[in-house]
């Protein structure tokens, strides 16, 4: 008979306990997804990662070329400052220049009114009796007497001659001036002609800073014709002083006669001495403000001119501004175009490459059956 109750052997329980143990730790590395590797597409894999550095590198390619650009920009605007910063010190300069020059204040007609030693200068209010600045009540000449009449009229011609040497010398210090202001607007419109050529050359390569040195061109115009404005103001105002200067204090509103010229030099003038004013100096005056309306509608009419280049030059600047925009408009348009075919040909790439996934590689596709014989065993 068969003896069925035989004690479990030791050593065959402890082996099957360590296989046992063996396969369950196994099972736990093969198991784990931390610890194994899964099938992939390598060189797919592969070619994703060559097409990203590809692209990549575009990209870095593409920033670098436009932050030397911008490098480049930033420097022809940094130029045009200097530029601008160069000529207005230089306008400066010349200004200065001119009224270092030209316009001393011992050079003007009134300058005796307020000269700071006009007291050192000065003589006595009475040398003697017969001093020719005493009144009437001084008893010394009557009314009625002209003892010196010769010498008077000879006297006076000698002041007309002098009156009119300095008009003629005022009229030609004037003219100069004139010349010499003509002289500085036609440098002025040399170097913006030879600015505005050099702006032209450098218009290609400077369109995205075309719009910051428009701007700066158009402020400095108008400073420019701001400056020459006040400028002719001033001159303006000089010759309405000096001009209000020379009658007040000449012979004309004085009515300066022979008799009424002091001892101490021909700027001095006895005011209770005049006789009245000849028909000569009448028709001089009237002459001179004619000549002097003529001037100012000349003047004013070269102000009106100036006026009209300048927005001429102006309505060019905004033209060609807006020719660049357009430029730039076509070359985005067609960076945009460029881009879209580029990305409709990965498109057509990757489809291709999926249809040969699809149609070459993935033939067999497994069934749900296929997967569930894995996990079952780490054999």
């Amino acid at each position: 008979m068969y003896k069925l109750d035989l004690p479990v052997d030791p050593k065959q329980t402890a082996a099957i306990e360590r296989r046992r143990n063996a396969e369950q730790q196994r099972q736990s590395r093969i198991f784990n997804a931390r610890h194994r590797t899964i099938g992939v597409d390598r060189p797919f894999l592969d070619e994703q990662v060559k097409d990203k550095k590809m692209r990549e590198d575009r990209e870095r390619l593409r920033d670098e070329a436009f932050d030397a650009e911008n490098l480049r920009f930033d420097k022809v605007a940094q130029l045009l400052e200097a530029q601008e910063a160069d000529r207005i010190l230089q306008l400066n300069k010349e200004v200065n220049e001119y009224r270092t020059r030209y316009q001393q204040p011992e050079t003007q007609r009134e300058f005796d009114l307020w000269d700071p030693d006009g007291l050192k200068k000065d003589v006595p209010a009475r040398v003697s009796d017969d001093d020719p600045r005493c009144g009437p009540s001084g008893l010394q000449k009557f009314a009625g007497e002209d003892l010196n009449e010769k010498a008077r009229k000879k006297f006076q011609q000698q002041e007309s001659r002098k009156w009119l040497t300095a008009q003629r010398m005022e009229k030609e210090r004037a003219e100069r001036d004139q010349r010499f202001a003509d002289d500085l607007y036609h440098k002025k419109e040399m170097e913006l002609d030879a600015r505005a050529a050099k702006l032209a050359e450098l218009e290609e390569e400077a369109r995205r800073a075309l719009n910051t040195a428009t701007l700066n061109y158009n402020m400095a115009l108008a400073a420019e014709q701001e400056a020459a404005r006040e400028t002719e103001r001033q001159q303006e105002t000089d010759k309405n002083y000096a001009e209000i200067g020379n009658h007040v204090y000449g012979d004309i509103l004085t009515e300066n006669p022979e008799v009424a010229v002091s001892a101490f030099g021909p700027h001095r003038v006895v005011t209770d001495r005049w006789k009245g004013m000849s028909p000569e100096q009448l028709k001089q005056i009237d002459q001179e403000r004619r000549q002097q309306i003529e001037e100012n509608k000349k003047l004013r009419m070269k102000e009106a001119q100036d006026e009209a280049e300048w927005d001429q030059q102006r309505i060019i600047a905004a033209r060609a501004a807006m020719t660049l925009e357009k430029q730039e408009a076509e070359e985005a348009r067609r960076l945009r175009e460029e881009l879209d075919k580029y990305n409709k040909h990965l498109a057509k790439e990757q489809l291709a490459h999926q249809n040969y996934l699809d149609k070459e590689v993935y033939t067999n596709p497994p069934t749900a059956q296929y997967f569930l014989q894995f996990n079952t065993s780490s054999r």
